[in-house]
Order: structure tokens, then sequence, then C-alpha cells
């Protein structure tokens, strides 16, 4: 049987950069370990600093390429840098299938870089459940910058924008993304939008078609806009990328002038909290074996037309008080 683990050593070890405690403290996080209340308790004095990126796009417009290629970008600044890849779930293990984590080997070797790969087990909106606990290890550990690069973007794949300061969402020519940038609203989702493989036929009219849908959605507010740029990128080789960056310190500089990152962060912790509640709600709804029973019971009776959905779950809710 493993020793159990002393909290505050793992994130006094974590707060010095040593990147086996902060792996260790993720681990705990996505394992819902008996002492996540603990690890939470100790890392909270230590979080607020970090400035999260969220990277989305459609599945080959080229996230974790031009992921990689920021961390290094952030790195020629000198800035400490983490990465959550956000992997599918393998459907045999229910573990990440650890995709990017490979395309991002160049900086494996780097101390100023973690790089986790998390998999969402099923958990739609294109993160893992664990993923904003993961982002506060991170935090904690001295991160400047945290990259949250997602499974993809859709219909249910936009938490990504209650999660980050700043959202990245790139697409590329000939993937019709003019038609699924409308369906999935990543209008709405995006603070700056970039044209990957920009060396594609096609490209121009993927950034002018981008311009005109901006520009149709567009609502000034009392001049505290922030004007989503189309950049154009080709990851692979590095161009564009200095100047998605710049564009990323624009939008860090436009938000905290117009005290817009105070509310992202107020949102983002709300959310989160409310998560916690629901789940903690959810394990008392169905954990002891007295109130599975309750709930069978429940069930069997608005199967057979007995009750109703919402008396049932009147019933049940009262059988908590």
């Amino acid at each position: 049987m493993a020793a159990t683990p002393d909290v505050d050593d793992l994130v006094a070890q974590a707060r010095e950069g040593r990147p086996r405690a902060v792996a260790r403290l993720i681990s705990l996080v996505e394992d819902a370990s008996p002492l996540l209340r603990s690890v939470a308790a100790a890392l909270a004095p230590h979080t607020g600093r970090a400035w999260v990126v969220g990277i989305t796009g459609p599945p080959g417009a080229g996230k974790s390429t031009t992921t990689s290629a920021l961390v290094g970008e952030f790195r020629r600044r000198g800035l400490r840098v983490g990465v959550l890849a956000i992997d599918p779930s393998s459907p045999f293990s229910g573990g990440a299938l650890l995709g990017d984590r490979i395309r991002m080997q160049e900086h494996a070797t780097d101390p100023g870089v973690f790089i986790r790969s998390m998999a969402t087990r099923g958990h739609l909106g294109g993160l893992a459940w664990a993923t904003p606990q993961a982002l506060r290890v991170l935090d904690a550990a001295g991160c400047e910058v945290v990259l949250v690069e997602t499974v993809g973007v859709g219909q249910s794949e936009v938490d990504v924008v209650s999660l980050a300061d700043t959202t990245v969402v790139l697409l590329a020519p000939g993937m019709g993304d003019g038609i699924q940038a409308a369906k999935a609203g990543i209008l709405e989702i995006a603070d700056v939008f970039a044209v990957n493989k920009a060396d594609r036929d096609g490209a121009d009219a993927t950034v002018r078609d981008l311009k005109h849908m901006i520009s149709l959605g567009r609502r000034e507010i009392a001049g505290r806009h922030w004007r989503q740029p189309v950049l154009r990128t080709v990851a692979s080789s590095g161009d564009g990328i200095a100047d998605l960056a710049a564009e990323l310190d624009a939008h860090r500089a436009w938000l905290a002038e117009h005290g817009e990152l105070d509310g992202r962060r107020a949102r983002r912790a709300r959310g989160e909290i409310e998560a916690i509640a629901v789940a903690e709600l959810r394990s008392r709804l169905t954990g002891p074996s007295a109130r599975e029973a309750v709930l069978a019971e429940l069930t069997k009776r608005v199967v057979a037309g007995e009750l109703d959905p919402y008396a049932a779950a009147d019933e049940l809710v009262d059988g908590l008080r």
C-alpha cells in the first residue's frame, strides 16, 4: 500500500519548480483523491498570478504545433510556461492518447516548461473535468503563462472561454471553417483568431470571410469593445507566432485596463464552485445504498407512470434535508 503523500510538502516542492511534485499534485486532482480538499486548501494562497491562454479550433487546424511554437516564444522572454493538453479519452483505457505531448518533445527537457496531457474521460466541453484544479497547481508552481489546448471546437466544446483569460481560435484554409465558425459560435468565444497553415491556398479567403463575419456580429459598447484581430500563422515554421504573442499581450493589457480580467476570473471561480457543489450533491444523492434504493424505487414509479420526474426529484432532494 502506497504511503499517503504529505500535501504541504508536495505543494512546497511544486513551488520550488520540482516537476515530480507538480505531476503528483495533478494526478491527485485527476484521480479525485480523498486528499483533494487538502490540496485545494494548500494551493489557494499561491494562485491567481498565471495568465491563462486557451487554444481551440477544429481538428487539423494545428493546435498542438501552435501551442508548441507559443511555448518557444514565451520561453524566449524568460517566462515559465505550463501546458495542459486536453486529449480525447482512449475508448479502451479511459486515459489520454498523449498525442499532444509527443508533438511537444522539443520542450521536454526544458525545466522552465511543464507539459501535462489530460484525458477528457467523457467530459463534454472540450476540457477535462479536472482542468480548473490542474490550472491551480501550475499557477501555484510559478508558471507565469498556462496554455490550455482543448480537444476541438463544436456545439458543446466551448468551455475554454469560461476558463481562459484570453481565448485563441485557430482555423485553417480549406476546412469549411466559415460555416463551422457560425455553427459553433466561435465568434463569441474568440478573443484572437489565427488562420494557421496560411501558406496554403485559400488562406486569404478564410481571413476575408472571418473579418466579414466579425464585422456583422460586432457590438460596440461605450468604447470598451475589443476588436478581435485575425492573424495569419504558419506554426510549423514559426511564421506569425511573434505577432500572435503580441496580440495576446495586447488583449491582456486591454483586459486589465477595462477591469475585464477580474470579471472573467470571478466568473471562472463561480463556475468552479457551482460544478463542485453539483458534484457533491450528486454523490450524496447516489451514495449510500439506502439512498440508491430510494432512487431505484422512484425510477420504477416514473417508468410506470405513477410519478412524474419533477415530483420524483423533489422527493429525492427532500430526503437529503
